[in-house]
């Protein structure tokens, strides 16, 4: 159920970038599996990689980040896509690896080829024509806490459903998919977010994500032209101007 909205957001969802590590074709591949998991076009640009749907939203742009260092540690946000039939060989056979087949939980768990995530489901029972990305989920301490805190930010819908560990976020400004799951794990942070959310300011400044509870990590300078910060469990967010 849907618990309440909030109002004017202080920022909206501007785009998402998932970390692939230098070296040979490692970038390059990491694109090409998100491709085929997302439904988007590989575009490549001064030797950098992006995705892009045509004619898509441009918060559906996913920037592929160049990153030095190896994943060493689960992942805490993926994407959950819905695939016909819930066949995830397409993603095999774009480099994917299988973690996990469904059992008790009905969907596949599988890596893309530098380690993050992906889980596949089937079409929707009640919308079987909807297919692709559909959920951002995020490992969380307190998930109602922080779905709240992101639902705030983004004029969103927080939504919470008795007995279960997750809260999410529905109608957030500029979000792209269907649902933004805040859900609990056992496990702390120890290790940078393979997977970031980028967002543009609307009615909010740097002080006030501050005075809410964000942290500055880098301000902006000579190298980059945006602010990286992390929300109140230590997510990592970059924050552009309007």
């Amino acid at each position: 159920m849907a618990d309440y909205r909030f109002a004017m957001p202080d920022v909206e969802f501007k785009d998402l970038c998932i970390d692939a590590t230098v070296g040979g074709d490692g970038p390059h591949d990491v694109a090409s599996f998100w491709a085929v998991a997302l439904g988007e076009q590989v575009v490549e640009r001064k030797g950098h990689y992006y995705l892009e749907l045509p004619d898509g939203p441009r918060s559906r742009v996913v920037w592929i980040n160049e990153v030095p260092e190896a994943i060493t540690t689960k992942s805490r946000v993926h994407i959950d896509v819905r695939l016909a039939d819930g066949d995830p060989a397409p993603l095999v056979a774009a480099g994917g690896t299988v973690e996990r087949p469904p059992g008790t939980d009905p969907w596949w768990v599988l890596h893309d080829p530098h380690g993050v995530p992906v889980c596949v489901f089937g079409p929707h029972p009640a919308a079987p024509a909807t297919l692709g990305p559909f959920e951002l989920v995020v490992d969380s301490v307190d998930p109602a806490r922080i779905a709240a805190w992101w639902a705030e930010r983004t004029g969103g819908t927080v939504g919470t459903r008795a007995g279960t560990s997750f809260a999410w976020v529905e109608g957030a400004a500029g979000f792209p998919y269907m649902f933004w799951v805040f859900t609990a794990v056992p496990e702390p942070k120890t290790a940078k977010n393979r997977v970031h959310w980028d967002v543009r300011l609307v009615d909010g400044t740097l002080d006030s994500l501050v005075a809410a509870g964000a942290t500055m990590l880098r301000e902006q300078d000579d190298d980059i032209g945006w602010w990286v910060m992390t929300d109140p469990e230590g997510n990592e967010f970059c924050v552009f101007s309007r």
